[in-house]
């Protein structure tokens, strides 16, 4: 698939833009700050409903201004769509679909598929365990749009139960009605979360290969890239944070890696975690707060045996990072393999940070890719392998 056409009212730094893109490789060129991450990060928004750079809508409106407008033509293989969303300060976000009467915003997921890396994708690899989390959830909604609702669910349970726990803590001793009462939010938070868990584990076991093919193609160094999951409602976890240390024993290894929870059925899993949740309560009370659950779960990930948080240099970082996209947009590929429906691969600031050696590498595996949307500062830093159509982009303007 590929967009050929973007525009922008009121998003971000631009009062009007209109973009005009093809299929193949579009390279955004301008000095830093004019906006060229500004087009990029509205497309993946038409894509996952979120910002790869900020966790609310509120920085996405211009200044001064309480609503934005993004609208893109999407073209896969003959079948041309055109989507919108309006985001609006303080009220729930609409979409239109052809200019149909307008729709819940979510109601577009799966239309456009991206794959986006930036550097803001180092915290993949080097920050906390909420963006490694982020990752496999938009992963898995792009893969299975019905899933939004499934996440929707648990955060909205988690938020009562978490209320519930926070009022039982105010109160000194818990009561029977805080007790019974948590005996319900139990079933519900156990049920919900399952079901986010076993989308997680779904996803990691596909990504996983892919990973570790993409970062042996990126990396000179001969080091072996692998995922775990850490879930903490494994009926043993004490209720503390789950510990970053490699799995050195069959053992530990059963607590994290995901071969030991793939075989369980959603009800299963559904069964561990209220076990998790009846053995952690006790903690849960006291602090007030839920200790367990794919809010707290983590994604471990290892360069050779050892945590990359921590262990790895700068462009081993740099390369994990990115081998975590280029799997992604595999597992994108894999999932719709139909002719003109791979997903749109955007590299926002990317080649500037590769050598010579990685860039060449880099563009011989996104060569292939139906649409490719690059941002540079410098002409120079993109790969001539690929090509491509080149924009200028400027103050509240792009050119061709």
């Amino acid at each position: 698939m590929y967009i050929s056409h973007v525009s922008l009212t009121d998003f971000r730094s631009y009062a009007q833009a209109d973009v005009e893109l093809g299929p193949g490789t579009n390279v955004l060129v301008g000095s830093n700050g004019v906006g060229k991450t500004n087009i990029v990060e509205a497309i993946g928004y038409l894509a996952t409903l979120s910002s790869h750079r900020v966790t609310n809508d509120a920085p996405l409106l211009r200044f001064g201004t309480d609503r934005a407008l993004v609208r893109a033509r999407v073209q896969r293989a003959k079948l041309v769509t055109t989507i919108e969303v309006e985001i609006t300060a303080g009220k729930a976000n609409r979409a239109r679909i052809n200019r149909a009467n307008p729709v819940r915003a979510r109601d577009i997921l799966g239309i456009v598929r991206t794959v986006l890396f930036a550097p803001e994708d180092l915290a993949l690899v080097k920050g906390d365990p909420s963006n490694r989390r982020r990752f496999l959830d938009e992963l898995l909604v792009t893969l299975r749009p019905g899933e939004a609702a499934t996440r929707g669910d648990y955060e909205r349970v988690l938020k009562q139960r978490n209320a519930l726990l926070k009022s039982a803590r105010a109160g000194g001793k818990p009561s029977t009605a805080h007790e019974s009462t948590l005996d319900v939010w139990d079933t519900h938070l156990a049920r919900a979360g399952a079901r986010v868990l076993r989308g997680r584990l779904e996803v990691l076991r596909l990504l996983s290969p892919y990973m570790g093919a993409a970062y042996a193609s990126l990396a000179d160094a001969n080091k072996e890239a692998r995922a775990y999951y850490q879930c903490t409602v494994l009926a043993d976890f004490d209720g503390e944070e789950s510990s970053s240390g490699v799995p050195e024993t069959e053992e530990e290894a059963s607590r994290v890696a995901p071969a030991a929870l793939l075989d369980a059925t959603t009800e299963e899993l559904e069964e561990m975690f209220l076990a998790a949740l009846l053995n952690t309560r006790a903690k849960e009370l006291e602090r007030g707060i839920t200790l367990v659950g794919p809010h707290r779960d983590d994604v471990l990930l290892t360069l050779g045996g050892a945590p990359a948080k921590g262990y790895a240099s700068h462009g081993e970082t740099w390369s994990l990072a990115l081998a975590l996209r280029l799997a992604a947009y595999k597992v994108m590929g894999e999932d719709d393999p139909r002719p003109g429906a791979g997903p749109i691969l955007i590299l926002d600031d990317v080649f500037a940070e590769l050598d010579a050696t990685r860039r060449t590498r880099l563009a011989s595996i996104v060569a292939g890719a139906d649409q490719v949307i690059v941002t540079a500062a410098v002409a120079g830093d993109v790969p001539g392998e690929l090509g491509g159509t080149f924009l200028k982009v400027s103050p509240g303007a792009v050119h061709s």
